[in-house]
């Protein structure tokens, strides 16, 4: 992880104005909307807000947090952090024994945001707020945050791009060794866009096929490590994964391969509701949407920006290459199916 940025540092980012230029992709396309909006043109935030939060990307959530918090002293903002999953079952819960205690719920991955959207406890986004989120991921009552791409981190040394196919199913059928980290959620998310996309019967067999080549481990960095030690041809793991390592190993022998319109190639998101109907809850989303938040995501954590008009983080392969499938992402909250399926197929 590439943080030796402080909180002095993303205050003055927040502080900061300047509006970066779009680079937009495709299935990723810039939208027609607002423009992007700076945290100057924002009203200050005050009272009392409660925000669960999922647990995620080394502390730069918390450092966006805490330059909220200090931008704005008027504003008691209470945290309560976990898993994501855990906190979304948590809301559903409290809503159900008429405790309801978070104003707002911000989540590393879309699939929770939809069981808490599933239960009806989400607040409707107001049309102004989305209008300036790139087009395909404008939601009713969630707003995408960031974005990250499954892709195929390969070792550069003993394979090229040529090599790997472009068809994510087609990966059993090689001989190339893998390194995947099943129990990661990111990589649960991309087996349920395979199960909806593809079929429970095709995602079987594609785990099945899988198992024989791949090596475990616990979390994707460990499998960016592992190819660019050469321990495996190539990973299964998000985008962000590989910039970070090549951003502090600029020599190592690790590229980015994609697959084209299905799972392999998933754009997911993290994304926060308001559960409140206080203002000050879709205010406080209003400044996750700010060109000074998403540039500091895009810079430190090298997740895709929502908002068009904001930079897209260094080190992504080229446009034409980045064509993720079309799948409503709140669908990805149908887990159990695939953890059912997971099971069935002994790599979990």
């Amino acid at each position: 992880m590439c943080s030796d940025v402080t909180r002095r540092d993303v205050v003055r980012a927040l502080g900061a104005l300047g509006i970066m230029g779009a680079l937009p992709l495709p299935g990723l396309a810039a939208g027609r909307g607002g423009a992007p909006f700076s945290v100057e043109s924002l009203p200050a935030l005050e009272g009392e807000l409660t925000l669960y939060l999922g647990r995620g990307e080394g502390g730069l959530y918390e450092d966006v947090i805490n330059a909220i918090r200090d931008r704005n002293p008027g504003l008691s903002l209470q945290v309560r952090r976990g898993p994501t999953v855990a906190l979304a079952n948590t809301i559903v819960a409290e809503a159900e024994a008429g405790v309801r205690q978070a104003d707002l719920f911000w989540a590393v991955d879309s699939g929770s945001l939809g069981l808490v959207s599933d239960a009806g406890l989400a607040q409707p986004v107001p049309e102004a707020l989305g209008a300036g989120l790139r087009e395909g991921f404008r939601y009713d009552n969630w707003v995408p945050v960031s974005g990250r791409i499954r892709t195929l981190p390969f070792n550069s040394d003993r394979l090229s791009l040529e090599q790997i196919p472009e068809d994510i199913m087609a990966l059993p059928e090689t001989d190339l060794s893998v390194g995947w980290a099943p129990a990661y959620g990111s990589f649960q998310s991309f087996i349920t866009a395979m199960r909806l996309l593809e079929g429970e019967k095709a995602t079987r067999e594609w785990l099945l096929g899988m198992k024989a080549r791949a090596r475990q481990d616990a979390g994707e960095f460990g499998v960016v490590m592992g190819v660019s030690r050469g321990e495996v041809d190539l990973g299964l793991a998000n985008h962000y994964y590989t910039l970070r390592l090549l951003s502090g190993q600029p020599d190592a022998p690790v590229a980015l391969a994609m697959t084209r319109d299905d799972a392999g190639s998933l754009l997911n998101a993290s994304g926060a509701m308001a559960l409140s109907e206080r203002p000050v809850a879709m205010d406080f989303i209003r400044y996750l949407l700010t060109t000074e938040v998403q540039s500091y995501l895009a810079r430190e954590a090298y997740e895709i920006p929502m908002v068009s008009g904001v930079e897209l983080p260094e080190g992504l392969p080229s446009e034409d290459r980045i064509q993720p499938p079309e799948l409503e992402l709140t669908r990805l909250a149908d887990m159990r199916p695939t953890l059912d399926l997971m099971r069935d197929a002994g790599v979990l």
